[in-house]
């Protein structure tokens, strides 16, 4: 077994406390809080997200993605409805998004059942995004197996002389919103006794427990 000295790595954690009396009665309302805390803190990429997701043959499948938008919705991200990801959450739409900030020693874990987004909201956000990137979305049959990288450099180069800078959507491409029915917050704390809070969604609100670290 190869251990590169990963066992000896430690580090404590002596920063912000999260208590139940402090915290916010909305989850949503303590995400908004975090992910403001997060952007002043200049936390790398503060909208990636782990998306864990799980087809028919059981086997589960993590990836990061961006967060575009969130609300009493949901969470929004957009990806080929065609990737491994769109097939699983086609197969089962339950899933789960985890946020890292290790600069604040925070974590946030949402779970919930996926719906795609709105098809037409969906094409106008595809159609603010940057030119390369609209053409790479139509080139990468996302997660069928490519013969080689000039492939698809050959691919993008056809479709931009194919499109020019009048890129539309396409028909395979779009955004699915997680509605979630609970989510945790994980603060770091000294002595690995670390601050928990998980909100379960109820009829129509929402109850706060804390769970051992």
């Amino acid at each position: 077994m190869i251990r590169d000295d990963l066992a000896k790595m430690r580090r404590d954690y002596a920063s912000t406390e999260l208590h139940e009396e402090n915290a916010a009665k909305d989850p949503l309302d303590q995400f908004r809080s975090w992910v403001s805390d997060a952007i002043q803190a200049e936390v790398l990429d503060p909208n990636a997200m782990t998306l864990a997701t799980c087809g028919d043959d059981r086997r589960p499948s993590v990836r990061v993605v961006l967060l575009k938008y969130y609300g009493d919705e949901g969470f929004t991200f957009f990806t080929n409805y065609t990737s491994k990801k769109g097939r699983e959450l086609d197969q089962n739409p339950n899933a789960a998004l985890h946020f890292f900030w290790p600069e604040l020693h925070r974590q946030i874990l949402i779970q919930g059942q996926v719906t795609n987004f709105d098809k037409a909201a969906g094409d106008e956000y595809f159609l603010s995004r940057p030119l390369d990137s609209k053409i790479g979305a139509w080139t990468s049959h996302q997660s069928a197996e490519v013969a080689s990288r000039k492939v698809l450099d050959d691919r993008f180069a056809e479709l931009q002389k194919k499109f020019g800078d009048d890129v539309p959507p396409p028909p395979f491409w779009g955004g699915y919103t997680l509605r979630p029915d609970c989510y945790e917050f994980w603060q770091g704390r000294v002595s690995r006794l670390h601050d928990r809070l998980v909100y379960l969604r109820t009829d129509d609100d929402w109850s706060i427990k804390r769970l051992a670290p």
